[in-house]
């Protein structure tokens, strides 16, 4: 047995223990929680600081971990799409280097599971040997146009054929985001990914011109498409925000999680929630700041009472893969989220979206969690200071 205690200690399903001994067994499983004066101190492993189970980090682009930075910081996303379109293919030994360390700086910060976007095979292998549980997002995309969706399926359907059937490893096909699948392509995703309940993931409400798509059929993504040959003839404007077309075509029935919602309102929470059987919002909001020098509206998704998780995007969009520095961001720039919120969007509930609380996300007995200390104080507060040291 393994006898852990710290300043507090964070189930997160239950109320913090101040002086808690998180109990584990040979296979890092929790035995019990119990209080610090009901053992003796020489069998204590003491920690100053906070433990929190291991981070679950919702979306990842694990496979373009070779273009850390190759993009420039705060262009907004369509210029940012294109950087990417242009810097993505190098030489494969560089992807995988790039890929292997990538996954260790992630465990090394504490991060035990990983929603990750695949549209290309260059992850799975090291899925395979890594620490850190996957759950891989095939994603798929025809730039809304359903002549081509029949081609384009079959294209990533190779990708989702070639994931290994590792056992602590999941995978999905999943749209890319409401301006780039087509109705068509929305039902064969679907078909694909059957009845069964799994997690889709699709990017929403990122940049402006997302929303001017919908509602006039204006903006940015006009010219855009109009850059790569990609007629938008066909296409009609809903009259309504992005959300509303991603709504009309996922499965309600599968648990779904909206990645950025930059822009997402009140109202677009609001519609999703009652839509959904199972709605989830992962947040990244240090990859908001590098692309479009915004955050979303934390407020608005607390007063829905929405589950929030957060997740690190790409190095193509961010400076390194750490939950804990999403939350600092969160911190810095919206000091209102309480840190116990932030703890359960960093944990349970990522683990609860991406289909692992049976496992990981709290310190709940016969749970394998992982155990993550965080360097606060008495009073609780995310600092520049604060670091993160993985026990399990």
């Amino acid at each position: 047995m393994r006898k852990i205690t710290a300043d507090w200690l964070f189930p997160i399903s239950s109320a913090p223990v101040r002086e808690g001994v998180l109990i584990l067994d040979e296979a890092q499983r929790v035995v019990a929680i119990e209080d610090r004066a009901a053992h003796d101190p020489a069998s204590l492993d003491h920690q100053h600081g906070v433990l929190v189970p291991g981070f679950v980090n919702t979306h990842c682009h694990l496979e373009l971990s070779h273009m850390k930075g190759k993009v420039a910081t705060g262009t907004g996303l369509i210029p940012f799409i294109q950087r990417v379109v242009t810097q993505r293919e190098v030489a494969q030994e560089e992807i995988d280097a790039a890929i292997v360390a990538a996954d260790r700086e992630m465990y090394e910060a504490g991060i035990v599971a990983v929603g990750d976007i695949s549209n290309q095979t260059d992850t799975f292998a090291q899925k395979d040997r890594s620490s850190i549980r996957y759950y891989t997002f095939v994603e798929m995309f025809d730039f809304l146009q359903d002549a081509s969706a029949a081609a384009e399926f079959e294209k990533y359907r190779s990708v989702y054929e070639a994931h290994s059937d590792h056992p602590k490893n999941r995978r999905t096909a999943v749209p890319h985001a409401p301006y780039s699948v087509s109705p068509q392509l929305f039902a064969r995703i679907d078909q694909l990914n059957g009845p069964a309940p799994q997690t889709i993931s699709i990017h929403n409400q990122e940049t402006p011109p997302e929303n001017e798509l919908f509602l006039q059929k204006s903006g940015g993504f006009i010219d855009f498409y109009q850059g790569f040959g990609i007629s938008l003839e066909d296409f009609t404007a809903t009259g309504q925000t992005a959300i509303h077309y991603a709504l009309a075509h996922l499965n309600p029935q599968q648990r779904t999680l909206f990645v950025h919602n930059t822009l997402s309102t009140s109202a677009d929470i609001q519609a999703a929630q009652a839509w959904g059987r199972e709605v989830y919002w992962a947040t990244c909001p240090n990859a908001n700041l590098y692309i479009e020098n915004r955050l979303p509206n934390y407020r608005a998704f607390l007063e829905r009472d929405a589950k929030m998780t957060i997740g690190t995007d790409s190095l193509t969009s961010n400076w390194q893969l750490s939950v804990l520095e999403e939350l600092k961001t969160i911190a810095r720039y919206q000091s209102y989220v309480p840190f116990e919120t932030l703890l359960r969007w960093a944990t349970l509930n990522g683990a609860e979206a991406l289909g692992f609380a049976d496992e990981l996300g709290s310190f709940e007995v016969g749970k394998q969690p992982g155990v993550n200390l965080l360097t606060v104080g008495a009073d609780w507060q995310l600092s520049e200071g604060t670091e993160v040291l993985r026990l399990v």
